[in-house]
């Protein structure tokens, strides 16, 4: 299986396994069934149960085609709303466990989403050959959408796992400190812990000082540096996480 390797904002170079071909057909077939079965749902209570039919009478064709494109309009949004709202996947992915990232490694937004969703057009044409063979030639299995916008989609149901460094031992009558830490993800955590694991090999208080800094800013809050210090703070927060989230070994 072929990798990425992905250099995050934070300057750590972290590999992830490149989702395949397979998976990202099983996804869309996934969506496509999901997007299907919704369609079928809102004419069947359009037509059967509210028994609106009667509107579409005396319409001409393209408000009659109007009407449906109204009744069906969340099925053209799916993947870029469900992206942008679950953090680079849809159900389908989600099922599969690959996820849509940025190559540079900050954070994929709306914008790089609705980029993809644009380009789908084109990769979709043709049956989806068009996206078929760009994703094979690609050296990324990258189809014209994720080309443009500059993203990838990465497996994450390996050892390679978008969580594997973040995992902490924690006793069982652990108490935490700042529930805050909620608010970061499982990639905040992976780029908290390896920098700070870095700067600890080498001793170096600036990275941690600066670290420990964007943590609390991030997350406002004001840590009396005579009760806790920077380091003792770090590993708290690391703990933390791993205590909310259940990721303890």
């Amino acid at each position: 299986m072929s990798q990425i390797a992905i250099n995050t904002s934070q300057n750590v170079n972290i590999k992830f396994n490149i989702a395949s071909v397979g998976e990202r057909m099983l996804a869309f077939i996934i969506d496509l069934l999901i997007k299907v079965a919704y369609t079928v749902i809102i004419f069947y209570l359009f037509f059967n149960i509210f028994d609106l039919g009667y509107l579409l009478a005396g319409l001409d064709q393209w408000s009659v085609m109007a009407v449906y494109i109204v009744l069906t309009f969340p099925v053209y949004i799916y993947p870029v709303v469900l992206e942008s709202l679950m953090e680079g996947q849809t159900p389908g992915k989600k099922l599969m466990k690959i996820r849509v990232v940025k190559i540079d490694g900050y954070q994929a937004g709306f914008g790089d989403y609705l980029i993809r969703w644009v380009f789908r057009l084109i990769d979709t044409s043709a049956a989806g050959v068009v996206g078929l063979i760009s994703m094979i030639v690609s050296k990324n299995n990258q189809r014209l959408g994720d080309i443009a916008s500059g993203t990838a989609v990465i497996s994450l149901k390996n050892n390679i796992n978008i969580s594997h460094t973040i995992l902490e031992n924690i006793h069982e009558d652990y108490v935490p400190s700042f529930p805050q830490v909620i608010a970061l993800s499982d990639n905040d955590m992976r780029i908290i812990k390896d920098n700070y694991t870095k700067a600890l090999k080498v001793g170096d208080r600036q990275i941690i000082s600066r670290l420990s800094d964007k943590i609390k800013s991030i997350l406002k809050l004001e840590i009396d540096p005579r009760k806790m210090t920077e380091r003792q703070f770090i590993n708290v927060v690391i703990k933390d996480y791993n205590y909310y989230t259940g990721k303890d070994n």
